[in-house]
C-alpha cells in the first residue's frame, strides 16, 4: 500500500493543493459576503434574499466539497511514506492550523444558518475582523509546510 502511495504522491499532492485553493477562496469570500448582508440587508428584501442565495450554494457546492476534499487529499499524503517527518514540528504546527481553519470553517457555517433564520446578531465590523482568522491561519498553514521547522 505504502508504494501504490509513493506512485500517486503527485497527483495527490495537486488535488490536495486545488482543493484547499478553493476552500480558502470560500473561508475568505463568506466572511466578505456576511458583511454586506449585515450592513446592507434589510429582512425580507430582495439584496437579504440574493445574499441567503449566494451564502447557501458558495458553501454548500464549493467550500463543503472542497473541504472534504482537502482533508481526504492531506490524510492521503500522511499516510505517504516519506512525506511527513514527525519529530519534527511542523506537522503538528500544520495540523493545529488545519483543525482551526475547519473550526472556523463550521463556524461560517453556523453564522450563515443564523443569516438564514433571520437571527444574526454580528455587525459587519465584527465580520470584517473574523475574516483575518483565516489569514492568519494560512500564514501558519504554509509556512509550516514550507520551512518544514
Amino acid at each position: 500500500m505504502g508504494y501504490f502511495l509513493v506512485d500517486i504522491y503527485p497527483y495527490v499532492l495537486s488535488l490536495h493543493i486545488i482543493a484547499v485553493i478553493s476552500w480558502m477562496a470560500g473561508i475568505f469570500y463568506l466572511p466578505r459576503l456576511f458583511v454586506y448582508h449585515a450592513e446592507r440587508a434589510k429582512k425580507g428584501d430582495q439584496l437579504d434574499e440574493t445574499l441567503k442565495i449566494m451564502e447557501y450554494k458558495l458553501q454548500r457546492y464549493i467550500m463543503a466539497p472542497a473541504s472534504i476534499v482537502a482533508w481526504v487529499a492531506g490524510l492521503t499524503l500522511v499516510f505517504t511514506p516519506g512525506v511527513v517527518d514527525w519529530s519534527a514540528i511542523w506537522p503538528y504546527t500544520k495540523m493545529f492550523g488545519v483543525i482551526s481553519m475547519t473550526v472556523f470553517d463550521h463556524w461560517l457555517m453556523i453564522m450563515r444558518k443564523k443569516f438564514g433564520r433571520d437571527e444574526n446578531k454580528l455587525s459587519g465590523r465584527q465580520y470584517r475582523m473574523m475574516n483575518e482568522v483565516p489569514t492568519v491561519l494560512m500564514v501558519l498553514i504554509v509556512v509550516s509546510v514550507v520551512v518544514k521547522f
